[in-house]
């Protein structure tokens, strides 16, 4: 899941949700015998055809964590047929562009080509699957690369691995095996162990193909069918399994780097204080979902939510900050995610704690649920808006086994929440003795007095007049 983009919202906006701009896209599914769900998604006139191809690739193997950094890295690069150049040359004829993307569960193909090239571009993208080849030259280049990033995992992500480790108990999404592999893993790797793991990962068994094109969706089907049938393997079994625990269990953790930290972990955070909390998600494909969304919205959805206004705007104790369902195969939560200055992740978290209560007791104000409807509405649209984002919207949807209608149903669904429901839903989710809350200090010893996970919050009387009050 991505992390919104902040938009302020003018007040007073009506609850009801306008219609969206186009009626639903005419779609077809097939499940080939190959185990390969294809989906076909009607765009008229579309100049471009967008694919998406998800393939399960969790890292639920330690042992082959090292090659699938490397395979991730090369793959698109060769295939028996072509060399790179040769592959870049043939795109370029066709007016395509090719992308891979990894994601915690998830190995992503992406083609963007002219919509007289979809036969080509289908024809491209099987023969990198059916016959990959994996040069020296270019296995090494990926190697040298991988020698120059940073090894150690960032702070923030030690961080979040800590706080699922609580939550959730042992878990691949918790584990070593879910980062970078050790340097001299990858280094040791030769081709035929990259083609190996093809073999056995890059199969269909398990994946989803999604195409949006011009074309009517049952000759996209039939194309698709044609052209991708010798592909054959899997499932893999390199999907992640759930966690130990539907709920997380509550508490804090403390996570510390002695000394100085501002050099060494290749992150943009390193030295800043963090605060991450893990607490109860309500998945996507819920009927309960739309009015948690909304509470969550409420809690620290957008630039205006209750979390930026007293965290960052009222106090300036932090200038980033969200509120976020993430979601995968592995089960949902809620993550808030905070960072300021050094000393600061006690006092941060005692805000949090004090939002989450606040919100979980007294509920939001029929203006915040309004507020947060509109948000939504508005940021489905913009999120939207190219048909690049629609595809990879369609293939994450297929991919969790929502049909591709949802997000059509999902605004009427949240057009006819109440605020009623939004406060039932902060109430049974967003309870901070229901949240596992972790922090982060680069630097203990340089923490201001009472500056731990469980200082107090400022009570109204010490704070300057224009900060009382966390509502808005």
């Amino acid at each position: 899941m991505t992390r919104p983009r902040n938009a302020v919202l003018p007040t007073g906006v009506p609850p009801i949700l306008p219609p969206p701009a186009a009626g639903p896209r005419t779609t077809l599914s097939a499940d080939l015998p190959t185990g390969l769900r294809v989906l076909a998604a009607h765009a008229p006139g579309a100049p471009l055809a967008e694919l998406r191809l998800v393939i399960p690739y969790a890292r639920t193997e330690p042992g082959l964590a090292a090659a699938q950094e490397l395979l991730a890295a090369c793959l698109g690069t060769g295939s028996r047929d072509r060399t790179r150049q040769g592959i870049a040359d043939r795109a370029a004829d066709l007016g395509a562009e090719l992308s891979t993307v990894v994601t915690a569960e998830s190995l992503i193909l992406s083609v963007s080509v002219l919509a007289p090239g979809l036969p080509g571009a289908l024809d491209l993208l099987a023969e990198l699957l059916l016959r990959p080849r994996y040069e020296e030259g270019e296995v090494a280049l990926a190697q040298r690369r991988a020698a120059a990033a940073p090894r150690a995992p960032a702070p923030r992500v030690r961080l979040r691995r800590a706080a699922l480790a609580h939550g959730f108990g042992p878990h691949p999404l918790s584990s070593e095996s879910g980062g970078t592999a050790p340097l001299l893993d990858v280094v040791s790797l030769v081709p035929d162990d990259l083609l190996a793991l093809h073999a056995r990962a890059v199969v269909p068994g398990g994946s989803s193909l999604v195409v949006l094109a011009g074309e009517e969706p049952d000759a996209v089907l039939r194309l698709a069918g044609e052209r991708l049938a010798p592909w054959s393997g899997g499932p893999s079994g390199l999907t992640l399994p759930s966690f130990a625990r539907a709920v997380p269990r509550p508490g804090p953790v403390e996570l510390t780097e002695p000394g100085d930290s501002e050099a060494g972990w290749g992150d943009a955070v390193a030295g800043q204080s963090l605060v991450l909390t893990v607490g109860p998600g309500v998945p996507t494909a819920d009927p309960l979902h739309a009015p948690f969304h909304l509470a969550q919205l409420v809690l620290g959805g957008y630039a205006s939510a209750r979390l930026a206004r007293q965290v960052r705007d009222r106090l300036g104790l932090a200038y980033d900050v969200s509120a976020g369902l993430r979601e995968n195969g592995a089960g949902s939560w809620l993550e808030i995610a905070c960072a300021g200055a050094p000393g600061g992740a006690g006092r941060i978290a005692a805000e949090i704690t004090r939002c989450l209560r606040d919100l979980a007791e007294d509920g939001p104000s029929r203006a915040e649920v309004d507020r947060a409807r509109a948000y939504a509405a508005g940021f489905t649209r913009f999120a939207l808006a190219t048909r690049a984002e629609e595809a990879s919207a369609l293939a994450g949807f297929a991919a969790a086994g929502l049909e591709p209608d949802w997000l059509d149903g999902y605004r009427e669904r949240l057009a006819a929440v109440t605020p009623e429901q939004v406060a039932e839903a902060a109430a049974r989710h967003l309870a901070p003795d229901r949240a596992v809350v972790a922090t982060y200090e680069p630097n203990p010893k340089a923490a201001p007095p009472h500056a731990g996970p469980h200082a107090p919050a400022p009570t109204p009387a010490a704070l300057p007049h224009d900060q009382k009050g966390a509502r808005p």
